[in-house]
This record gives structure tokens, sequence and C-alpha cells, in this order.
């Protein structure tokens, strides 16, 4: 029998303590002997841009609004283009000896995503790969990682990390992102998302029941952060390097 999931129950936090955390989980399951899959949401307190992993050039435009204090500037562990984190849902999955092919990787690891939507009347499928702007922003364009809209629209965007056999996936889920800071960072207007008809808790009890039945298997283990899990995140967040005005 496998081991369930572990559910961590969501936290708002900085972009630095978001990633260190999601690092951690995923240092924790290569390290184990023997290693749970684990599944967070969360959401980020004020704006904040996390910027891929080798993502290095950044517009002028991003760095004076993080230098006026409107937004904060992070790196991701993952991969990708830049996402702004406001009016939005993030999820993060670690999982150990996943599908070794990038794209069935995901296509497992999303169905719990579209099952959530098409419950809701709003259906997802994946993007085509099509090219967007090079406005540097994760939406500007739909990938085969991607979950659209029929009319196009980029409701999520995923990512991933794989580090010694295990994989951290990454999803940013837009609810309501601010249209005026995302003209400011990326020149063009947020997608054109359909309302949803629920709020954010209700989607949050929903997105855990259908994790539930396509990613765990069975009820998820709820089991927030340990006092050793709590001491050794705020290490990682007091030494995790900043986001200079180069980008380096």
């Amino acid at each position: 029998m496998s081991t369930p999931w572990r559910w961590i129950p969501p936290l708002a936090g900085s972009g630095p303590f978001q990633m260190a955390l999601d690092e951690l989980l995923l240092d924790q399951a290569v390290a184990a002997r023997v290693p749970q899959a684990c599944l967070r949401l969360y959401s980020w307190s004020g704006p904040w841009l996390s910027l891929g992993y080798h993502q290095r050039h950044l517009p002028a435009a991003w760095l004076a609004l993080a230098g006026q204090g409107q937004l904060g500037l992070v790196r991701r562990p993952s991969g990708g283009r830049a996402v702004l984190h406001a009016g939005s849902l993030t999820y993060a999955l670690i999982q150990p000896n996943p599908a070794r092919d990038r794209r069935q990787a995901y296509r497992h690891h999303c169905r719990w995503l579209q099952r959530t939507f098409a419950e809701l009347g709003l259906p997802l499928s994946f993007g085509t790969g099509q090219a967007g702007g090079d406005s540097g922003s994760c939406f500007a364009r739909s990938s085969a990682a991607d979950l659209v809209h029929g009319n196009g629209a980029k409701r999520i965007g995923s990512a991933q990390l794989w580090r010694r056999g295990v994989l951290l996936q990454h999803g940013s889920l837009l609810i309501d992102p601010p249209p005026e800071l995302w003209w400011q960072l990326f020149q063009e207007p947020p997608p054109e998302l359909p309302l949803l008809p629920e709020g954010t808790a209700a989607l949050g009890v929903r997105l855990r029941r259908a994790a539930e039945i396509d990613l765990g298997g069975g009820p998820l283990q709820e089991r927030p952060l340990d006092r050793q899990e709590w001491a050794e995140l705020h290490r990682r967040v007091a030494s995790q390097p900043k986001v200079f005005p180069d980008g380096i």
C-alpha cells in the first residue's frame, strides 16, 4: 500500500518564505529513505514577481516597481518565465519517482486541476505550445505544461524542477489578477478569464478533494510543519540570496 500524500495547510508568506519552504520539502523527499509525496496550496503576502530559475534579464520597469516597494522579486527553483503572484493561488507538489517523461508527468499531475474546473463548468485543456509575446510573463504564452480555457485564456501555468528522481512542480492559478500592475509589468492586459462561481476558500476545498482522487488515491495526510522544519525554514529564508538589480 502506498504512503498517503502529505497535505500542508495553506500558509501565506513572502516570496523568500514560500520558495525556501518548497525547496526544503523537495530536499527532504530527496534525502528520505521512504520519501513521501506532498502537496500544498498557498498565497503570497503582498504582490510578488517570481522569476524562473534561468530567467536573468530583468526589464527596467520591474526593477523600478520593486525599488518603489510596489512588489517584491524572488527567484523560483523551478523554470519558466516570470509570474505575478497577486489575485492568485499557488500550488507546489513534490512527487518521488514520477513518470520520467516530462510531458506525461505534467498530464498526470494536472488531472486534479482539470477535475476541479470541470466541476465548476469551466473545463481546461492543455496549451498548444503557441508562442506569445515577449513580455517575459509566464502567461503570455501557453505550452503543453499549461491549462487554458476554450477561448485560449491561460488559467494555470506550471513549471518543474527535477532533483535526483524527485519532482517539484509549481503552478500559479489566476483568480482576479490586478490589471494595472499587470500592465505596468508586462505592457499587456491579463488573460480574459471567465469569472469563478465561488470564492477562494471554497475553491481550495474543491482542489484538495480533487487531489485526493487524482494524486493521493485517498485522503491526504494533513501534517503541518513541525518545530524542526520551522527552524530549518527560518535558517533558509535568512540565507536566501536576494535578486540583485542586475538579475544575477
